[in-house]
């Protein structure tokens, strides 16, 4: 008897229809081996847990061949309509104990599990009420070793090699469903890094993956000239940051700089402009980013919806399920609504305001009392973060979203000038909504939906505002965030400050050690703007922005890559900062304040309890020329005091930075009510340096 040594003929469905009660039906899944699998078995991944078929639940039979025909019998009722991965495997080891990794033999298969058929819906519509809602994928690599681009190994090739389609032809496929659908507002928005232009280019260039993405960016290319009724791009190009920083925590220069080489990469790779609309890196938005979008030509920025619906002063918080702890009051200044509204058939963690969800005027005030605006553009949490999942199947669209028209219906808050348009926002190379049948088979259901349903129109940011432009006049607030799959994405974006309340934290050590980098590059900018070594290191400091190193913290392959990358950055251009001036103010970091809500609520263990009402502001700090003084500003109703940070010296490092930020603090005090705040720095040769006006709540 021969141990079998591989698996083929596969017989697995590619799509199921659900039965009445909306999980799958009992079917088979068939393979062949070529000689005895000691164990074999299927494993179902779908909806975050598997289903293991092995036993008496697999039959085998010898077939004419020499080989063996095996069959796995799945029972019904384990999956609701999804996205099932399929792994169909076998050990060639007869002893389980001695099996090592190497002994299994995998084959992967995905299979569709349909929505039972809905009873017809009549449908209903009011006069004139029409939701509209647009679609944005997100595509994004980053480099895998901050202080070597050239960095590969096998991991790489199967993570891009995966990818092929979502990097190539997905996109143009569901595009042109719309074009050929007659739909003459239908588009999509994406969001491209350029690490992972430049590592696709590198793809092409050495034939990686396998030769895979030869002429990678042809079909984008030739899709990106489809154009709307009005003209615009039927697939926008969002604005976007380069190495995908985290925009609410650099410098404003460093935003700028990112856009702009976004929008030349965009130009060089695609034939296309960047659009005017930017999709934020992790959806992550605070005001005071707003200057610096200007600054870059940005007219619009898309932003996550619950940071608008805790805005309002009335927000129906749903406690701990919410995933966040309650709105800092000084947040919740915009007008109270009524017309909340729970969403069902769909995980919805809290209440979500069908009137909030259109664009608006956003507003932020600087130090100097000059109020800077751009237009916000929602994208829907809870529904984008369904579709995410697959699109149809995962999101019932007819139902859900004709839940948000409903309610627009029955509370009268239909505006005809500034209808309701919200995106679909989701990574477009992840999980359902990256698969090849969400681009495919989704967009064709999409298609045909919206041909039966005219309350739901499809349609780009560019084309709905240019039919729908918001008012300058109304200017809102938004609280900081980002989206949900940042841990929920709450205001302090506490995912990237992770064990911030530990005697060391990663991350704190990774934004202290880029502090001083920044403050490195861009000193030598000031003063000495033809330093032979300025590109190479100014590329570093933007890599070393990339967001993802901070997303796996306690991982010290992701830990270090700012250390490396800064670490390298001083090598070129550490010996020049005796040989320059220095015109430069000091860089100051984000201010965080702990606790975050000071006498309010705070996290327990799986529960909320009372916050202290003491408050400590934190930061880092750092110039080449040594700090002088470092003040906190406060404005209160009573009027502005100045208070001196304490100085802690540079944050101890454990990852060997050559150089790291200065970690300043000042108590804040107690029961000042709603606090305007900033920082200003002085370094030893009189440049002044001053953060964003920000706002909270001292109870």
């Amino acid at each position: 008897m021969s141990i079998f040594s591989k698996l083929s003929d596969i017989n697995c469905p590619e799509s199921l229809a659900c039965d009445a009660s909306g999980k799958n039906p009992s079917f088979e899944i068939s393979f062949r081996a070529d000689g005895i699998i000691p164990f074999p078995q299927v494993i179902l991944h779908g909806e975050g847990r598997q289903k293991i078929i092995k036993d008496e639940a697999i039959d085998s039979r010898a077939d004419d061949k020499g080989g063996y025909i095996y069959t796995a019998k799945i029972p019904a009722g384990l999956f609701a309509a999804n996205h099932i991965h399929i792994q169909i495997e076998g050990c060639r080891q007869a002893d389980l104990s001695r099996a090592g990794g190497d002994d299994w033999i995998k084959v992967y298969r995905d299979l569709r599990l349909e929505a039972p058929p809905r009873a017809a819906r009549k449908i209903e519509i009011a006069d004139g009420v029409k939701v509209y809602f647009g679609i944005h994928k997100h595509m994004h690599q980053p480099y895998y070793r901050a202080a070597d681009p050239d960095y590969w190994d096998g991991e790489k090739d199967e993570i891009f090699g995966s990818r092929v389609g979502n990097y190539t032809g997905f996109l143009p496929a569901a595009v042109r469903q719309y074009d050929e659908g007659n739909l003459p507002h239908a588009g999509l928005s994406t969001s491209w890094s350029g690490s992972l232009i430049e590592q696709l280019d590198r793809c092409e260039a050495q034939g990686l993956c396998g030769g895979r993405f030869s002429g990678w960016k042809n079909e984008l290319r030739g899709i990106a000239g489809a154009k709307t009724a009005l003209g615009n791009p039927r697939m926008a190009f969002s604005a976007f940051g380069y190495f995908h920083p985290l925009m609410a925590l650099i410098p404003e220069r460093n935003i700028v700089r990112h856009i702009q080489w976004h929008q030349d990469a965009i130009r060089a790779h695609f034939g296309a402009e960047a659009s005017k609309v930017l999709f934020p890196p992790e959806t992550a938005f605070h005001v005071r980013m707003i200057p610096a979008l200007k600054e870059a030509g940005i007219e619009a920025v898309i932003y996550d919806s619950i940071h608008r619906y805790r805005a309002c002063r009335d927000y129906p918080y749903a406690g701990i399920n919410e995933g966040m702890l309650p709105p800092n009051p000084a947040e919740q200044v915009n007008p109270p609504v009524d017309d909340w509204l729970q969403l069902h058939n769909i995980w919805a963690g809290s209440k979500i305001s069908p009137s909030l969800m259109r664009p608006e005027y956003i507003a932020y005030e600087d130090p100097d009392g000059k109020i800077h605006k751009i237009i916000g553009i929602p994208a829907e949490r809870y529904i984008g973060n369904e579709d995410a999942r697959g699109g149809f199947g995962a999101l019932q669209y007819p139902d859900v979203l004709g839940q948000v028209y409903d309610r627009i219906v029955e509370t009268g808050s239909f505006d005809p000038k500034h209808p309701p348009f919200f995106l679909l926002h989701s990574d477009g190379d992840n999980h359902g909504g990256g698969a090849d049948s969400y681009y495919h088979h989704n967009t064709g259901e999409l298609v045909r939906w919206l041909h039966q349903d005219p309350r739901f129109e499809l349609t780009t940011s560019e084309d709905y505002l240019q039919r729908f432009p918001p008012d300058p006049a109304q200017a809102v607030h938004i609280e900081p965030g980002s989206w949900s799959g940042a841990d929920n994405g709450d205001p302090q974006f506490m995912k990237w400050f992770s064990r911030y309340d530990q005697p060391y934290s990663p991350d704190l050590n990774s934004w202290a050690v880029l502090t001083a980098l920044q403050n490195l590059v861009h000193t030598i900018e000031d003063s000495a703007p033809e330093h032979a070594a300025l590109q190479e290191a100014s590329r570093l400091m933007l890599t070393a922005e990339t967001s993802c190193y901070w997303y796996w913290t306690g991982q010290d392959v992701w830990d270090k890559q700012v250390t490396e990358a800064a670490n390298k950055g001083w090598q070129l251009l550490g010996s020049a900062v005796k040989q320059v001036g220095d015109s430069t103010g000091p860089t100051i970091f984000a201010a965080w304040v702990t606790p975050e809500n000071p006498g309010g609520d705070c996290w327990g263990q799986g529960c909320l309890k009372a916050a202290p009402r003491e408050a400590t502001l934190h930061t880092f700090i750092h110039d080449l020329s040594g700090l002088k003084r470092s003040t906190l500003v406060l404005r209160t109703a009573s009027g502005e005091k100045r208070l001196d940070l304490n100085n802690h010296g540079p944050y101890p490092s454990h990852t060997g930075a050559s150089v790291s930020a200065d970690y300043c603090t000042a108590s804040l005090p107690v029961g000042a009510g709603n606090v305007r705040y900033y920082i200003e720095a002085e370094d030893s040769r009189g440049n002044v340096s001053r953060s964003a006006l920000e706002r909270i709540y001292l109870a």
